[in-house]
Parts: structure tokens; C-alpha cells; sequence
């Protein structure tokens, strides 16, 4: 008996060992400053020391949930990097800008606004297609270079914001908070900071996802050295760009990032107070030709309201749908596959409230 009971002694105290020694291994994360992801991994646990944390993004020094908890209201030292971005911007002018710079400046406007449209927008928020694991990393890294933080906490707010379009519950809503709490305002609300990592879970498995959205400055930070060390070696090798440094760096970075910013802003703010209503959503989303020349596609706004499990957003003949033409041809080299259709329900007439088909 006594032997037994040494035995079942020794399995218990081997199994408390282990179970310690697991979660020194992977220790599970009690700092009710982070998100308690659930996971194992270095990426899950990483705790930068603290003078640092201001690096982490997911990082919420008031506490997580108190963050989230908070009043929705503007915060003065949340719009500095706005501010930072649009005082550079300015400096542009003081550069005439060459033939590169321009080529640049327009030339980065569009591929960052494809990787919002399509990877941060349509892959990630809606899942309207599929792709490999390898490319659903470079596609948020991608995306991460347009400076709109990371794919996850992109995504979080924005199936947050489908679920509650126009109502006091949506995030950036023109209809109930106007047009510049939902052009700029609710990005500088402090609840709105932290990823919502809890409508997310089906992204949240992949600690690279992770990892680019807890360190989302990284992507911002490569391009705008690239663009500046790109632009040294063009004045000091090529001359005859008649380029520099600072002026990709002015122009190719800040003027293009602050253009691209108010390009996708438009759509939360614009797209539920400009255009014509096909269908009946429940909210204010507006179909607009303009807005969607300007992003790619995005401007059907109330065709994706009402269909938003469409990888496709231009239902109709006229609605010009750029992302989803150039997703097309990633398509053809099995970059991606598995487009989620239009359904047959959206050509249904019973279903328009405006019959123009063509700007809806």
C-alpha cells in the first residue's frame, strides 16, 4: 500500500514538474496589458521589457480591456502621427518634385491601394478567395507598407464595423458621428486601438499574422529606407533621373501615403453619404463611380454591403472593379484561387430599389 502510494506520489510530482516546465517553456501571458492569445510560442508570449513596449502594438498600457471599455472620443496625442505624416508631406513642396518622384509618388499610390483592396479588404476581412500560407504573409506584409497598421487589427475592425454599419455600435459611422469621426476622428479613439483578436480567430492561428501586426511599423520602416537609399544611389549612379534621397523619401513616401490614406478613408466616410442605392442594407451605403476609379473598386459600396461575401464588388456592366481585374491575372498564376462569386440573387430586379444599373 505504502509503495503504491509513493508511486502515485512520484507520477503526480513528475507531472507537476512537467506542467511547470511546459509553461516555462510557454508561459502563459497573465498582463492584463496584452491579449491573452491562448497560444504557445515565442510570438504569442513575447513581452518586450519596458521601456520598449511602445513598440509592441498590441500593447495597451492602461490596461487591454479598459481600453476597449473606453469612451469613444478623439484623443489630442492619438492624431500626432497623423500630424507627423502630413507635416513631411508638406515639406514636399519644398522639393520640386522629378519625373521619378512623380512616377513613384503615383506609382506606390496604386500597388499599396491594391494590397488595402484586395489583401487587407477582401482577403482578409471577408475571406472572399484563398492562397497559400507563404503569400497570405507577404500579402499583410504588403498591406503593412500602406502605414494602416497590421492585417489583423485591419480586419478585426472592419468585421466589427459589417456587423454594425450605421448604428451607434459601428466604429466610424457618417450617419451617427459625421464625416470626420468616420473619415480620420475614430482612428484617434483610444478603444479603438487594440485588435479585436476575438472576430478574428480564424487569423489569429498564424503567429507571422501576429507578428506583423504586433510590430505593423516594420513594413512602413523598410519602404521609406529603401525609397531614401534607392534614391542616394540614383543621384550618385544615374544622374539623369535628377532624383535624391530625400525627395523619394518626401515624395515617393510621405505624399503617397497621406494621398493613399485619405483614398481608403474616403470609402468609410464618403461611401455612406455620396452615390445611389441599388439594394436595400439596412444602412447608408452608396455605390459611387468616382470613388471607385480612386480605389481600385471600392466605391460599390452598397453592392459589397449587401453581397460582401463577393470577391467581385462591380456587379454590372460600367462598374469598373480594377482589384478584382488584377486579382483575376494572380488568379491565372495560382497565386490565389477559390474566388467566392457573385451570387445569382444580386441580378435579381426584385432586389434594386434604383434601377440604374449602371452607377446603382
Amino acid at each position: 500500500m505504502i509503495k503504491e502510494l509513493r508511486t502515485t506520489e512520484l507520477t503526480a510530482s513528475a507531472h507537476s514538474l512537467s506542467k511547470v516546465r511546459a509553461s516555462e517553456k510557454h508561459p502563459v501571458p497573465s498582463d492584463a496589458s496584452y491579449f491573452d492569445y491562448g497560444r504557445p510560442g515565442l510570438i504569442y508570449n513575447l513581452r518586450l521589457p519596458k521601456a520598449l513596449r511602445f513598440l509592441d502594438s498590441d500593447y495597451c498600457a492602461g490596461g487591454r480591456q479598459a481600453m476597449l471599455d473606453g469612451e469613444a472620443r478623439s484623443q489630442i496625442d492619438r492624431w500626432f502621427p497623423f500630424l507627423f505624416l502630413h507635416v513631411f508631406a508638406g515639406l514636399a513642396l519644398f522639393y520640386r518634385p522629378s519625373l521619378t518622384a512623380i512616377w513613384v509618388m503615383v506609382g506606390l499610390y496604386f500597388v499599396r491601394m491594391f494590397a488595402i483592396t484586395a489583401f487587407y479588404h477582401r482577403y482578409f476581412s471577408h475571406r472572399t478567395f484563398k492562397t497559400s500560407r507563404l503569400c497570405q504573409f507577404l500579402f499583410a506584409f504588403w498591406g503593412g507598407l500602406s502605414v494602416q497598421r497590421g492585417a489583423l487589427w485591419w480586419a478585426s475592425h472592419h468585421r466589427n464595423h459589417h456587423r454594425n454599419s450605421d448604428t451607434e455600435l459601428d466604429i466610424h459611422s457618417p450617419v451617427k458621428r459625421g464625416f470626420i469621426w468616420s473619415h480620420i476622428g475614430w482612428i484617434t479613439a483610444e478603444c479603438n486601438m487594440p485588435t479585436r483578436y476575438e472576430v478574428i480567430s480564424d487569423l489569429v492561428k498564424f503567429p507571422e499574422l501576429v507578428f506583423l501586426n504586433r510590430f505593423d511599423w516594420l513594413p512602413p520602416i523598410c519602404l521609406a529606407a529603401l525609397l531614401y537609399f534607392t534614391g542616394c544611389m540614383l543621384d550618385i549612379y544615374c544622374p539623369i533621373a535628377g532624383t535624391s534621397g530625400v525627395e523619394l523619401l518626401l515624395w515617393g513616401f510621405f505624399v503617397s501615403t497621406v494621398v493613399l490614406f485619405h483614398g481608403v478613408c474616403s470609402i468609410n466616410s464618403l461611401s455612406h453619404i455620396w452615390g445611389g442605392k441599388r439594394y436595400e442594407t439596412g444602412d447608408e451605403s452608396r455605390n459611387n463611380f468616382f470613388l471607385a476609379l480612386l480605389t481600385l473598386g471600392e466605391g460599390w459600396h452598397n453592392n459589397h454591403h449587401r453581397f460582401p461575401g463577393s470577391v467581385k464588388q462591380g456587379f454590372f456592366k460600367g462598374e469598373i472593379d480594377i482589384t478584382y481585374g488584377i486579382l483575376k491575372m494572380m488568379q491565372w498564376c495560382h497565386l490565389v484561387s477559390d474566388f467566392r462569386p457573385v451570387p445569382q440573387e444580386a441580378y435579381d430586379q426584385e432586389q434594386f430599389i434604383n434601377k440604374d444599373l449602371s452607377r446603382g
